[in-house]
């Protein structure tokens, strides 16, 4: 006699995670992933079709928010049970989503260790909520939502080395004349161009390194963290860089500050011929550090784009972007 099994519908608009959740979910042989959907109106039409007993549903999708999905679903397909996986933390959403009649909420960065206890606490009846949220006040959310609202990620184009570093080192005295946190996640031969530039600037290095304003990490190593196979996995990105985040943010001296980042991870990606895993964690970036507030800019070399005039990867790692510079002069 074969066991019953629960049929689940996924919905997110990144793919990677996506994969990630059927991978996840099919360790489990009781477990069955039906169907998929991007967007939110993809999303409620499979629900009506497939009448899934569970659906993982991200509250950030087009056409239609995760939270307006959540409530059209009540109505085509009372019967499905409800587990929102976002990255989004503010107190209000999580409140809202639970509103809706969900009966769960696991903030994607604790999905390794969550996901799977939380489906079994909701297919049981019972209500779970990642002990991220739970353990933290509401004013802590709160700020975190807040600072969300000032995210930035930007990306600059270059004709040579001598731009990037020039690029850099300006975005690096602002910031830290601002009074940021800096972290600076370039190649090795740039982040040795930046010193000179900087101490002739006026900056001293070496101070700011010892309280903690000025980060230096190198792209490959930090990459290296990130991907599994070369390719961008969602939930190693998460952690990592939460926690360089945080880590920088707690590391320096004196009262809390914001942090920003100046890199070339993905460049670095890209420079070794993975343009689509470039991108994927151009997207990844986007998402995971619109939680923390952090401003970002990119730097990419003109020539790792031999036909930049036609190609579409320059086109798809603008989108990824909130700002473009320097785009006009590939062109």
């Amino acid at each position: 006699m074969e066991e019953s099994t629960t049929p689940i519908l996924v919905v997110d608009d990144y793919e990677p995670w996506r994969r990630y959740f059927r991978t996840a979910l099919h360790k489990q042989p009781e477990l069955q992933v039906i169907g998929e959907a991007s967007d939110g109106l993809e999303a409620v039409q499979k629900a009506q079709e497939l009448q899934p007993d569970l659906i993982l549903l991200d509250i950030g999708l087009p056409l239609l928010n995760g939270l307006e999905v959540a409530r059209r679903i009540r109505k085509v397909s009372p019967a499905s049970r409800i587990l929102f996986v976002s990255e989004n933390r503010s107190a209000d959403i999580v409140e809202e989503a639970l509103r809706t009649g969900a009966v769960g909420y696991v903030v994607k960065s604790d999905a390794e260790s969550e996901l799977l206890p939380a489906v079994k606490a909701v297919l049981q009846g019972k209500q779970f909520v990642s002990a991220s949220l739970m353990s933290r006040d509401s004013n802590a959310r709160e700020d975190d939502h807040a600072a969300a609202t000032r995210h930035c990620h930007e990306v600059s184009f270059h004709a040579d080395d001598d731009s990037v570093v020039d690029g850099y080192a300006r975005f690096i005295e602002s910031a830290l004349k601002s009074g940021n946190v800096v972290i600076v996640v370039v190649t090795e031969a740039h982040r040795a161009s930046l010193l000179p530039r900087l101490e002739a600037d006026g900056v001293d290095v070496t101070a700011a390194i010892k309280q903690g304003s000025y980060v230096p990490l190198d792209a490959a190593d930090v990459l290296a963290r990130l991907a599994v196979s070369d390719v961008p996995d969602p939930v190693h990105c998460r952690r990592v860089i939460g926690d360089l985040i945080t880590g920088a943010a707690k590391g320096v001296k004196g009262a809390p500050r914001k942090v920003v980042v100046c890199g070339e991870i993905a460049p670095t990606l890209l420079f070794t011929g993975n343009a689509e895993g470039a991108v994927q964690l151009e997207h990844l970036w986007d998402e995971i550090t619109q939680g923390y507030g952090v401003n970002t800019l990119c730097g990419y070399l003109w020539s790792a784009f031999p036909d930049r005039e036609s190609s579409p990867i320059v086109k798809r790692i603008c989108e990824e972007h909130s700002a473009v510079h320097g785009r006009d002069l590939g062109y």
